[in-house]
């Protein structure tokens, strides 16, 4: 009887259609870029998520709304409180009432957070470019590309 179900797996593990094999080679591609992300991180005794967090405040111009930051990180709203509150103390974010709505909050980057992301971010994305070595610029374009195109498929 295992033997049935171990034949009928086969379709959805090994007998893979082209759609199946594009999705797990960009799930290992990713998985591998992310590690070496992580591991320069944590060789700073850093993690990511914090960093991700502070990218996202830099690219909303310094200052966000929590459950906006919750979804650039695709995290819940209670999860991102848990995850601001340590930064916070740490000195990388503050939080403030929000200047036209005294119902929310806003959550700003630091000069302490400015000062570890330009400490740390050049080193990282050189590490991460190594990894995307085999690839020339037209093909990184090319990527960038077909990726958008999955994005809004």
């Amino acid at each position: 009887m295992v033997r049935v179900y171990m034949n009928d797996l086969q379709e959805f593990v090994t007998d893979l259609p082209l759609q199946q094999h594009v999705f797990f080679a960009l799930v290992e591609a990713t998985a591998k870029l992310v590690d070496v992300s992580e591991k320069y991180w944590q060789s700073q005794g850093l993690t990511g998520a914090r960093i991700r967090i502070l990218v996202e405040i830099m690219k909303e111009g310094g200052t966000v709304l929590p459950s906006t930051l919750a979804h650039k990180i695709g995290v819940t709203k209670a999860n991102i409180s848990l995850l601001l509150s340590p930064m916070e103390q740490d000195g990388l974010i503050r939080r403030a009432p929000h200047p036209t709505d005294g119902r929310k909050w806003v959550v700003s980057i630091t000069g302490e957070g400015q000062s570890l992301l330009l400490l740390h971010l050049p080193e990282n994305r050189q590490r991460i470019a190594e990894g995307l070595q085999g690839l020339d610029e037209h093909e990184l374009e090319q990527l960038l590309l077909l990726l958008a195109k999955v994005k809004r498929a």
